[in-house]
């Protein structure tokens, strides 16, 4: 027997799954509230504990983790032009999943760096112009962030013409350089940068959060086991509803499917993650409430609207708070609808009517995800809620948003032992493993 054993530091739970590598199989899972405030190691140890008394097992012969404990990875992106370079710095960040906290376009000003400065990112990654295009707005960045108080590295990803100029007025800093995120107009070069963010995720990061032994943030674990997933499936939607965030990842190609339509902007990445930072069950339920509205969240629990917000407001402020009666529970699954519907609307690309002089044609922003066929629910609100199909149903499209391109009909997977997280750490050790146990046990 190999056995080995994944870690999730989470915000509010560690998470501790064991398996069986040489014959695939899930040996038992536990968990325990994070102690990121102390000592991480007193959750760990906590949820260790547990599942030795149902596995019996003391020592393993690899031991795996990831974390998006004490808010997780937080970066700051710089570019140029909103629907280019900065967003392609955007979809490189979350890609390597990292929580934006910042996002600029141009020229940066003394207000934007004093907001920097106040958000306390752990990384900032700086773009700006294709290569052999604009050099004057990364350089003026560059001299812009070179005054700004605070100990945050500086990854450059811009116009390669430019890189030696603003890695010496960066000279003062933790700088690294790496190739350019968009190199020329349209073309996306997204994993340099990737790589680049993870390798400092674990050098520094890690260590400076008294985490041991984590291979990489867990949206990034979650994204790779999505990834896998979608070799046997075939094209998916995953979305992690979290106490502070709700995560969606569409493993697709999304290229317009008709002749009429026109795709704009940057082409969507094959693997994609969005992280909706306003959107959670806890720490974010107000942001849930401002997205879909007080009314709608009271018409789906089935309760008056001045006990939803005084409840909502309770439950912002008392995070650790599980649901135990109806009305809590009623609550808990209209916050989840709502938050899964919010976030796959926001994930998936929407379609604007107009007209040419040949005709009425749609405008595509985005990615189409209407023939995707298979969503994977995952976190503790949508795991442990009786009502996963109706959940489900809150991905597909709806006539009320007809813009929107979310899936028409869908499979429902459940990951009911929260275990995408760690596949996704098993996969760089033991793919075959991952992908056999992820079939067992993602229903």
């Amino acid at each position: 027997m190999e056995n080995v054993l994944l870690i999730d530091f989470g915000s509010t739970y560690t998470k501790v799954i064991a398996v069986e590598v040489s014959k695939p199989r899930l040996l038992g899972y536990a968990s325990a509230f994070t102690t990121i405030s102390s000592d991480v190691n007193e959750g760990l140890e906590s949820a260790l504990a547990e599942l030795k008394s149902q596995t019996g097992i003391a020592k393993y012969h690899k031991r795996l983790a990831c974390s998006s404990a004490a808010g997780g990875l937080r970066m700051i992106a710089s570019g140029l032009a909103p629907e280019l370079t900065a967003k392609a710095a955007s979809l490189a960040t979350v890609g390597a999943g990292a929580k934006i906290v910042g996002l600029y376009n141009h020229e940066l000003t003394e207000e934007d760096i004093t907001d920097i400065y106040a958000a306390s990112p752990d990384i900032l990654l700086l773009t700006g112009g294709t290569d052999g295009g604009n050099k004057k707005c990364i350089i003026h960045n560059a001299k812009m962030l070179a005054g700004t108080p605070g100990d945050f590295p500086v990854i450059i990803a811009g116009n390669r013409n430019s890189s030696r100029e603003v890695m010496q007025i960066l000279a003062d800093r933790r700088v690294y350089a790496c190739e350019n995120v968009m190199p020329a107009v349209g073309t996306l070069n997204m994993e340099p940068a990737r790589q680049l963010i993870r390798d400092i995720f674990l050098e520094r990061i890690v260590h400076a959060k008294g985490l041991s032994g984590v291979l990489m943030p867990t949206p990034a674990a979650m994204l790779t086991a999505a990834e896998l997933l979608a070799r046997d499936v075939g094209e998916l939607i995953a979305v992690d509803v979290g106490g502070a965030t709700t995560d969606v990842y569409s493993i697709a190609g999304g290229e317009p499917h008709s002749s009429n339509v026109i795709y704009k902007g940057l082409p969507e990445p094959y693997a994609k993650r969005t992280v909706e930072g306003d959107i959670g069950m806890r720490y974010s339920a107000m942001g849930i409430a401002e997205a879909a509205g007080i009314s709608r969240i009271a018409e789906l629990a089935g309760m008056h609207e001045d006990i939803v917000l005084k409840d909502i407001e309770y439950l912002t402020k008392n995070t650790s708070t599980l649901p135990e009666t109806m009305d809590q529970r009623a609550l808990d699954f209209a916050l989840a609808a709502l938050a899964v519907e919010t976030a796959t609307l926001r994930h998936a690309g929407s379609l604007e009517e107009t007209y040419t002089s040949s005709g009425r044609v749609f405008i595509q922003n985005g990615k189409d995800l209407t023939g995707v066929q298979t969503v994977v629910l995952t976190g503790g609100a949508l795991i442990n809620n009786g009502r996963q199909s109706e959940l489900a149903g809150h991905v597909l499209y709806n006539g009320m948003k007809p813009q929107s391109l979310r899936p028409k009909k869908v499979k429902t997977l459940i990951d009911k032992h929260y275990i995408l997280a760690a596949m996704g750490l098993l996969c760089g050790y033991a793919p075959e493993a991952a992908m056999k146990i992820m079939k067992s046990n993602i229903l």
